[in-house]
């Protein structure tokens, strides 16, 4: 026996016979308080005897007869494992007509020629002792008779109508029925009264046994196998009887009691038959153990009446049948002990809100101390639903809060006394997963990711894992965990699946999962069949391929000429992705080939590998050539074109057309040629421009198509012969006539009328009296328009145009050219304003005249106002000047003032854009100096350092003011202009009453705010483009049906100076700053 342990070690290595230890042991532990006793245990050797010799006959079987062949193995311990095998070690194979049996033989229902062999070997395996014995071979000749004859089904096992099974509670019931007979027999089972137990029932060795697993009392009753075949059946009922060893219902438990209580030990077991109980103290039948007044034995129950310390021991109950036996110790013992609490003293306790928490209580004492819990230091006992208050002192809060943090006391008191303890509660925010993966759709080769954002208690370290598929993540490089994210680079088929983001603290654990959908173009389809062929259809089917996780929506059918177009591939149809077989619409004289193409959202599959050629046969053409034209190029001949059919559309070899016309509204016959399969002819010698019935009409080998339809067409045309007449123009405003003319006689036209072309241009100015070079311009009226609008005319100008007629051919001849004029207009601003010379009341004013004076100078207008130093705005004066003068002195103007001006020039229709400056008259050095000696404060050294940081100040003020201006940024005095602009001088927008919207756009824009003038005060002109907008079609201009413009001019158009208003910037701060002087 080892030491310090109960084990006994039987050693028989190193010499010693098993059969020397065989027998029935059981241990006993003894000490002071009693003895406890074991099971028994049973100790025998394993046997593995060799098979007794035996003369084994051959055996000679006729086909169709059963057989058996008996193994009976020798007795081992534990009993062998059977197989048959063969002597090359092979197992014999086994079916429903051979089949091993549970005793080892080996049955068949008939034997057949292919049984006869002389190697049958049982083998016997002993597991314990890892030895196979094997019994001698046994021969088996089948001999055949003719006919075989059939029988019906005869039980070989078991033998008779009836038998019986015992069988014990709990383990497996296994039976067995295997019949002979030809044809082989099937065995069927049932339970008469009632059904097989489900999920227990199993069936083997091809139904021949029925094995019930885990089996009761309530599986007993008459067990029926059926065997039959087509001449009959045999059956046999087993009855079985399920019996039971002992089983515990009440195990007595061990009993602690303090010294006076009372108690009792119960004993209660049940099997079948029903077991015997049997009471035992310290391993002696109670009847003869030491008598104990406090105790009394009542059956399965002992009663203990006022204990003293000396009733300790220990009780063993038997329950015993036929079938086996149950030991149970139970250690009675009486103590007198005071409270002791076993759980660590201020032991912490964590957990998440909102989940129980268990705060430990373990304690001893006899008698069994009273536990209350009490939380924090001075805090009243705790009771109520809230807590839950288990029997082993355990202090349970089922839902803990924030607030259920602190300390908690468990009090342990009996009749001996009291002791208590404190343990600690802290409890935690939970962890949640605040952004979750969500489920994503993924092309191959992209890139995805997935986010897990965590919220958790600050005083918990969370760790992160990410599972694919509730595994561990791929060893790949791809896959990059960061602090709140998975990403998956350059994404396969393979990444498809479940991603799974764990969340784990010491206290709690969360997780979330998305799924990953990889999708792709689907696979090309396969297995492509051509069936059901005929003349003019067949029918192709397809298998589809891997759709990669993308619906497939549509298939495409395309097809190969091989005999006309090889290796190029043409739609044919397309079919929805639930279909895959179609019926096609086939051509004659096409050798087809045909592929398909799979379709999802994520695009086309490769397509499929082409069927196998299918030619048709040849037909007439069952079409003629498609958009036939007859159009002359020359002025004697027609030009016949049509499209060509394509090869598949010949229908047959030798394809060629029959072209034929005729002059319409003449009563001529068909001209016919036939030519090969090209797509023009020509017709000579024609009149100039008259119509043709045409038609073309395809034919190959086998015949003609169809009667084509007829079409018109016309020969050459020719330049138009004369021009339009009664040229007229209405002069509307100063910038827009409407011109109108004759239409010529469309026979002169001697084409397809286009439209007219109107050319005008400009002779003169008639302001200036001076040439430029002439610039024509051209507008296209489409159809057979008569009148036209010309736009964007100069004012005061002289204009020239003529009118032309328009075919396919050209322009015919221009009409006698027509002079017109235009009106006056208002003038353009004047070209410059320079304000020089100042003076203590005087400033000179000079001024260029217009760059576009639109008519004759009657005037030109020059108003101004004085700016005070809080730039308002003074009174307005107005001056006006002949229009020969080109300068001004200003006289009796104030010393130091600001004045700003406005200037224009005037026609007889109207003042035109104007122009403004600012200037300033110069300060009186006299009174300047007189103001300085009257003032003896100024020679003080505080004043003058005063005055140099007035001056500084100003000086960066200016700089400030400078910098704006050159952004563009507005100016104080500018400012208080917008506020105080009179309305008298705001631009005025010519109103001639008509057409007013083609008068040039700068005529009539606002004073700009912020514009600059250069430092010498001179306004510059600004370049802009011609106003006129071309009305003209196409590379001309066009009109509607009223006449009204909806075009643009043809050609090149001049730049001209602008006619727009200009306005004159801020003074510099050059200038700013004289007025400080």
């Amino acid at each position: 026996m080892k030491p310090n342990s109960g084990t006994l070690v039987i050693n028989i290595m190193n010499g010693g016979k098993a059969e020397a230890y065989e027998g029935v042991y059981q241990c006993t532990a003894r000490n002071e308080r009693g003895a406890a006793i074991s099971n028994n245990i049973v100790i025998r050797p394993s046997r593995s005897p060799l098979w007794t010799k035996e003369k084994l006959e051959p055996n000679q079987v006729r086909e169709g007869d059963s057989l058996v062949l008996h193994c009976r193995p020798p007795v081992g311990l534990p009993p062998p494992i059977i197989f048959w095998m063969d002597n090359a070690f092979q197992r014999l194979p086994q079916s429903e007509r051979v089949s091993q049996g549970l005793n080892g033989d080996l049955y068949f229902s008939n034997v057949q020629p292919e049984d006869t062999r002389e190697d049958y070997i049982c083998y016997a395996r002993f597991n314990h002792t890892q030895t196979i014995q094997q019994k001698q071979p046994i021969s088996v000749k089948v001999f055949s008779t003719k006919p075989v004859t059939e029988r019906q089904p005869v039980l070989l096992t078991p033998t008779g109508s009836t038998s019986t099974k015992v069988e014990l509670r709990g383990n497996v019931l296994l039976l067995e029925c295997i019949a002979a007979g030809l044809p082989t027999p099937v065995i069927r089972w049932i339970k008469e009264g009632g059904e097989l137990p489900a999920n227990r029932t199993f069936f083997e060795n091809f139904k021949k046994t029925l094995k019930i697993i885990d089996v009761s009392e309530a599986d007993s009753g008459n067990y029926k196998c059926i065997a039959r075949n087509i001449l009959g059946s045999a059956h046999h009922v087993i009855s079985v009887t399920v019996k039971a060893a002992p089983y515990w219902i009440t195990a007595p438990r061990n009993l602690v009691l303090s010294p006076g209580e009372d108690g009792t030990l119960i004993c209660r077991a049940n099997g079948n038959p029903k077991p015997s109980i049997s009471w035992l103290a310290n391993g002696v039948p109670i009847a003869i153990a030491p008598e104990d007044p406090s105790r009394k034995v009542d059956g399965d129950t002992i009663i203990f009446s006022r204990v003293q310390e000396r009733s300790s021991a220990v009780y063993q109950c038997n329950a015993s049948n036929e079938y086996g036996y149950l030991l149970a110790n139970a250690f009675v013992n009486v103590l007198a002990e005071p409270p002791r609490i076993l759980t660590p003293a201020n032991k912490l306790y964590q957990v998440i809100a909102d989940s129980p928490a268990l705060l430990d209580c373990a304690y001893f004492g006899s008698p069994k101390p009273e536990i209350e819990w009490f939380k924090g230091v001075k805090g009243s006992i705790l009771r109520g639903n809230e807590y839950v208050f288990h029997d082993n002192g355990t202090l349970e809060i089922p839902v803990a809060q924030k607030d259920s943090t602190g300390t908690y006391t468990c009090v342990a008191r009996n009749e001996l006394g009291k002791i208590q303890n404190e343990v600690q509660l802290e409890v935690k925010d939970p962890t949640m997963i605040i952004k979750q993966p969500e489920y994503k759709v993924i092309q191959r080769y992209g890139q995805v990711s997935f986010e897990c954002i965590i919220k958790h208690d600050s005083t918990l370290a969370p760790t992160v894992i990410w599972l694919k598929d509730n595994d561990e993540l791929p060893d790949d490089e791809r896959f990059l965990v960061g602090k709140d994210n998975l990403t998956i680079m350059n994404v396969t088929d393979k990444d498809d699946g479940t991603y799974t983001c764990i969340v784990n603290t010491t206290l709690d654990s969360v997780s979330a999962s998305a799924v990953l959908t990889v999708v792709a173009r689907p696979n090309p389809p396969f297995d492509l069949e051509l069936t059901g062929q005929l003349e003019r259809s067949v029918e192709l089917s397809w298998i589809p391929g891997d759709e990669n996780n993308s619906p497939i929506t549509n298939f495409v059918i395309e097809y190969e000429d091989g005999l006309h177009e090889s290796g190029v591939w043409h739609y044919q149809t397309e079919v929805p992705g639930t279909q895959t077989t179609v019926q096609l619409k086939l051509s004659p004289y096409v050798n087809y080939s045909f592929r398909v193409i799979a379709v999802n959202e994520i695009g086309r599959s490769q397509p499929s590998e082409p069927s196998e050629q299918y030619l048709t046969k040849s037909a007439n053409p069952d079409e003629n050539p498609s958009n036939v034209q007859g159009i002359g190029s020359e002025p004697d001949n027609l030009v016949i074109t049509w499209e060509s059919l394509k090869g598949f559309q010949s229908n047959g070899p030798g394809l060629q057309y029959k072209v034929s016309w005729r002059q319409k509204d003449v009563d001529d016959e068909w001209t016919s040629v036939i030519v090969a399969n090209v797509s023009k002819y020509i017709v000579s010698g024609t009149p100039t421009f008259v119509p043709y019935e045409i038609k073309v009409q395809a034919l190959n080998d086998l015949g003609y198509a169809p009667e084509p339809s007829e079409v018109i067409g016309h020969s050459g045309e020719d330049l138009p012969m004369v021009a339009p007449g009664n040229v007229q123009v209405h002069v509307i405003n100063s910038t827009l006539a409407k011109v109108h003319w004759d239409p010529v006689p469309l026979k002169t036209v001697r084409g397809h009328l286009q439209g007219y072309k109107v050319y005008y241009w400009k002779v003169q100015s008639l302001s200036r009296r001076s040439r430029r070079h002439i610039e024509k311009k051209i507008l296209t009226f489409r159809g057979n328009k008569t009148f036209g609008m010309l736009p964007g005319l100069e004012p005061y100008s002289s204009y020239k145009l003529n009118v032309r007629v328009v075919n396919g051919k050209g322009e015919g001849p221009a009409s006698p050219d027509k002079v017109f004029r235009t009106p006056e207009g208002v003038p353009s601003s004047p070209s410059f304003l320079k304000i020089t010379n100042p003076t203590l009341d005087s400033l000179t004013l000079e001024w260029g005249s217009p760059t576009h004076p639109n008519g004759v100078l009657t005037s030109y207008v020059l108003k101004f106002q004085p700016i005070n130093n809080t730039h308002e705005l003074g009174p307005l004066v107005e001056i006006r000047i002949p229009a020969n003068e080109s300068s001004l002195i200003l006289k009796n103007l104030n010393y130091s003032t600001r004045y700003k001006f406005y200037f224009n020039a005037q026609t007889s229709v109207g003042s035109g854009s104007q122009i403004t400056e600012e200037a300033v008259t110069i300060m009186d050095e006299g009174k300047m100096a007189m103001a300085s000696r009257q003032v003896d404060i100024a020679t003080q050294g505080w004043f003058i350092g005063l005055m140099c940081a007035v001056a500084l100040l100003i000086l960066i003020l200016l700089i400030v003011c400078f910098i704006r201006r050159n952004k563009g940024g507005k100016y104080p005095v500018k400012e208080k202009e917008d506020a105080h602009a009179d309305p008298e001088i705001q631009p005025m927008k010519e109103d001639d009453g008509t057409f007013g919207e083609y008068s040039d756009a700068e005529d009539h824009k606002p004073l700009k705010k912020g514009s600059r003038t250069p430092s010498d005060r001179t306004v510059k002109k600004e370049d802009s483009d011609d106003s006129l907008v071309d009305y003209g079609e196409g590379v001309n201009g066009q009109f509607n049906e009223d006449g009204s413009f909806i075009g643009q001019y043809s050609g090149k158009k001049e730049k001209e100076p602008a006619e727009g208003n200009e306005s004159s910037e801020a003074p510099s701060p050059v200038n700013a700053m004289n007025s400080f002087v």
